[in-house]
């Protein structure tokens, strides 16, 4: 920036400008001038030329805007240098210039907005897309269009929309060309995307075909088949040309261009053939603009004015609706009471010298300008002119169009608001925003070579080189991976895996495995799948257990076997035994069964002692009555009828639960009494947190790291290297040195197991979890290997693998998980729930049935008249009233007793029919 200040005080020094001067201008001049800045040979400038020169006739020839000011726009050519457009912007400093519709490069924009900045006069830019030209650094720059930040939004919300991860930008190596590639890779970095490759070309025009040709050969060699072009048309036909000639514009490549395209499209005259051909399926963007009445007449009269031999695109709109803007702005300016008056700045007389700077002058009222230009709402022939808080235009869209042919085919937009559709962005305006996935749609597409299957968007390079795959060098279990003594070559389960999945893919994939570890050891798993993230390796292959922390940082395929941690421990064989019958139960199931059992027949002698003289009579009676009465239960044998209602519901639920109890237990004592039982003091994870005694794991694993997490401290963990040191530390016990249990993954656990029958797996597995192999973070291949391996599980291949690897012995086929066999209580404390509740609510009605009774009966003589009104003395009315007779019971019995006497006689009458 100081060379470009150095180079404007040079020309000053030269003479460039005469003396200046400081003028006053009435309210409401005569005229109003204008500047505009742009190159006029250029796609952008032949057609904005026009444009702003229309503007013109129309803001004139409209008495309601400017109230007879005519609007002079004084032109000048920039021809797309940042030099020549400073002299331009400088000679408009001489004249009483209130506003500067241009430039259309972003080069030029930055260097003038300095400029503009200094004298207060608005820059109002309808082409310079830059998204680093930002209000804040330049307070008199306004963007009359769409940033490049919401066109690289686009297109990283259409490479998401695809699935692609990776794609390689080609662009113009300037401030516009690199901003816009700096915002599309942030944009990606968003949605888990990338740029994989990026290069620039040179902005001049002085880039020739062989260095375009060095450049594409490059990127053919790359993985990624996505590529951003964001050039100028001299550029990019040239990159478009050499693609074809490469063949990179046939099946598999994906060509997104920005609006540069789009532009000279919609403005040139039909383009030759061969220039089309070499363009075919490829994506464009344009800045979309509502149709409207206006707009069509525009179009109707653009026609006529060019005779058909001109186009008109999105960034002439743009100029011509530019012109508008500042015409209303200077007309709320004069309405404001605004004038248009210039005046030197001391700072620049301070200077010294012959460099005239005081024919610089800066506007006085160019911040009440660009105040009513920045609050200005109208609609153009864009659609509604209004900027927000940042200075942007508001409702930003681009239209997405295929070329295919001579022409062109629109599949969708994207706008700010809703993300990509097929529906005009203005008819979801009156909605509310909605950007979930699956409104996110596009018509389909014609990809070039000609077909409308979308492309991968990747290949393996034609560079020669190989993927780097690491493999862990095993020494124990190493049926599953290891490496082939005295050879860089591995086999085994995992190996076979990969090896028939790679054989599926539509693809040859080139690879070689580098061992990980010293073979001496296991490796740590954890390192290795470190190593990916740093470079060293593509990817890893192995037994490679899918754990969170590691999906942090790469991706992993379909999990090829399901894994899970386990508890191995010894065990003995248990014989019956005379208690055997007490097994089936552990200690709480046979205390609340029998606290049941006695409270159910204190609830059921309570509701029936009054109304049942089964339930009457001394005190050691109805307590032989109470217990036999609920003992007999079990067996559905109790001779004592109930009477109550109450006292029915409570035996018909205790019954069913008697039931239920009755059937658990005589299954579990035929279960211990006819199956071989095995026990062992470890029952599973939860036994081994509350014990102290030490814990085996095998060297590698992420079984240390999971139990430290569980809150088992490291001084009790024992790393073991292979089965034999499994088989012996587990053998030794803690009282020799040697563990309780070892904690494992299944797959280790099973293959130790089919030869050493002295251990068993104790508990549930406790964490669930699978192998797969790992690759880095977004990579395609890890989506097309799990795609293989759903394939072979499908074909059953899977299986036939590991049936040849890991085929068990006839001492792992007895092998069954050691599971308490005892009944517990939460299998049942439901049922113990319910028949609780069913007491407490036959109880409670029971005693609101007889409080009236107590209240109403006559307190004994012989009670005081102090106890009588004691807690004491009600409760001992409440037990007399309880143990009181009911004449209800007298009836009852009576009938019992008819009953019985007629059951009697009919009994002796068939016993003797004579009588």
């Amino acid at each position: 920036m100081n060379l470009i200040w150095f180079m404007l005080l040079l020309l000053l020094h030269f003479g460039v400008f005469p003396y200046g001067f400081s003028q006053n201008v009435s309210s409401r001049p005569a005229v109003v001038n204008v500047g505009a800045v742009f190159s006029f040979d250029s796609t952008i400038g032949r057609v904005a030329k026009i444009a702003i020169e229309e503007a013109v006739k129309d803001v004139n020839s409209n008495s309601s805007i400017l109230h007879g000011t005519k609007l002079v726009v004084q032109m000048q050519d920039s021809n797309c240098s940042g030099f020549f457009g400073m002299v331009e912007a400088l000679h408009f400093m001489e004249t009483d210039i209130v506003a500067i519709i241009g430039p259309q490069s972003s080069v030029v924009a930055h260097i003038i907005s300095h400029v503009v900045t200094e004298l207060q006069v608005p820059l109002l830019s309808f082409a310079a897309t830059d998204p680093s030209l930002s209000s804040i650094q330049f307070p008199f720059f306004v963007r009359t269009t769409q940033s490049d930040l919401y066109q690289m939004t686009a297109v990283a919300e259409v490479v998401d929309y695809y699935g692609w991860k990776e794609v390689i930008a080609i662009f113009i190596d300037d401030d516009n060309g690199r901003n816009g590639v700096s915002a599309l890779d942030d944009k990606l970095a968003e949605r888990r995307c990338r740029i994989s490759y990026k290069e620039g070309i040179s902005p001049g025009s002085g880039v020739n075909r062989s260095e375009i040709m060095d450049l594409m050969v490059k990127v053919a060699l790359m993985e990624s088949r996505i590529i951003v072009l964001h050039v100028n048309p001299n550029s990019g036909f040239m990159v478009l040309s050499v693609a074809r000639y490469l063949g990179m514009m046939g099946n598999g490549y994906v060509w997104i261009a920005t609006d540069w395209l789009s532009s000279v499209l919609d403005s040139s005259p039909p383009l030759p053939s061969e220039t089309m051909d070499s363009m075919q399926g490829v994506l464009v963007l344009r800045q979309h603009t509502p149709d409207s009445d206006r707009k069509r007449d525009f179009f109707s009269r653009w026609k006529k004015i060019t005779g058909g031999s001109r186009g008109l695109h999105s960034y002439g709109l743009y100029a011509y609706d530019s012109v508008w803007l500042v015409a209303h702005a200077i007309d709320a300016f004069f309405n404001q009471g605004g004038v248009i008056s210039f005046s030197n700045d001391s700072r620049l007389h301070s200077v010294g010298g012959n460099l005239h700077l005081e024919a610089m002058s800066v506007f006085d009222d160019g911040m009440l300008l660009l105040q009513n230009i920045l609050q200005s709402n109208l609609v153009g022939l864009t659609g509604p002119i209004k900027f927000n808080s940042d200075r942007s235009l508001i409702l930003p869209a681009y239209d997405i169009i295929n070329v295919i042919g001579t022409g062109s085919r629109r599949i969708g937009y994207w706008s700010n608001y809703s993300g990509l559709s097929v529906v005009p962005p203005e008819m979801l305006y009156v909605k509310p925003p909605n950007r979930s996935s699956v409104n996110q749609q596009l018509y389909s597409v014609i990809w070039p070579g000609e077909t409308l299957l979308k492309p991968r968007g990747w290949v393996f390079p034609n560079n020669g080189k190989e993927l780097k795959i690491g493999v862990p060098n095993r020494a124990s279990f190493r049926e599953f991976v290891s490496q082939v003594r005295g050879t860089d070559t591995f086999k085994g389960f995992c190996i076979d895996v990969f090896t028939a999945a790679v054989s599926l893919l539509p693809y040859a994939v080139p690879y070689r495995f580098v061992s990980f570890g010293d073979g001496h050891e296991n490796p740590i798993y954890t390192d290795l799948v470190t190593s990916i993230t740093a470079g060293k390796f593509d990817a890893a292959v192995g037994d490679i257990a899918i754990v969170t922390n590691r999906t942090k940082i790469v991706d992993f395929t379909q999990p090829f076997a399901s894994s899970g941690l386990v508890v191995v421990a010894p065990f003995k064989k248990l014989n019956s035994g005379a208690w055997a019958f007490l097994r089936p139960f552990n200690k709480y199931m046979w205390i609340v069964t029998a606290s049941f059992f006695l409270l159910i027949g204190i609830v059921v002698w309570i509701l029936e002692h009054r109304i049942n003289d089964e339930f009457r009579g001394p005190p050691k009676k109805q307590f032989i009555t109470i217990l036999w009465f609920s003992l007999s239960t079990l067996f559905f044998a109790h001779k004592e009828n109930t009477v109550s209602t109450l006292g029915r519901m409570v035996l018909l639920i205790w019954l069913f639960v008697v039931l239920i109890i009755n059937s658990s237990y005589t299954a579990s004592l035929t279960s211990i009494l006819t199956v071989q039982q095995l026990s062992s003091h470890i029952k599973g994870i939860d036994s081994l947190k509350s014990s102290d005694e030490p814990i085996g794991y095998q060297v590698g694993s992420f079984a240390e790291h999971y139990l430290e997490e569980l809150g088992i401290s490291n001084s009790r963990l024992v790393p073991l290297g292979s089965p034999e040191a499994y088989a012996s530390a587990l053998l030794l016990g803690p009282k020799k040195g040697g563990v309780a249990a070892i904690v494992d993954e299944r797959p280790y656990v099973e293959l130790f197991l089919s030869s050493q029958c002295k251990f068993r797996v104790v508990g549930q597995e406790f964490t669930k979890s699978g192998w797969g192999f790992a690759f880095p973070r977004d990579s395609p291949l890890a989506v097309d290997m799990s795609t293989a391996i759903l394939q072979l599980s499908e074909n059953g291949d899977l299986q036939r693998i590991r049936d040849k690897w890991l085929m068990r012995s006839a001492c792992s086929l007895e092998t069954t998980e050691i599971e308490s066999d005892q009944l517990q209580l939460k299998s049942f404390w439901g049922l113990f729930l319910i028949c609780g509740i069913a007491c407490f609510i036959a109880l409670f009605i029971y005693f609101v049935q007889i409080m009236p009774k107590l209240c109403r009966a006559a307190p004994s003589e012989s009670v005081s008249p102090v106890s009588r009104h004691s807690i004491s003395g009600r409760v001992r009315r409440l037990i007399s009233l309880m143990d009181e007779k009911s004449d209800h019971s007298n009836s009852g019995n009576k009938r019992r007793k008819v009953e019985r006497s007629l059951s009697d006689t009919d009994k002796e009458l068939e016993s003797n029919p004579r009588r």
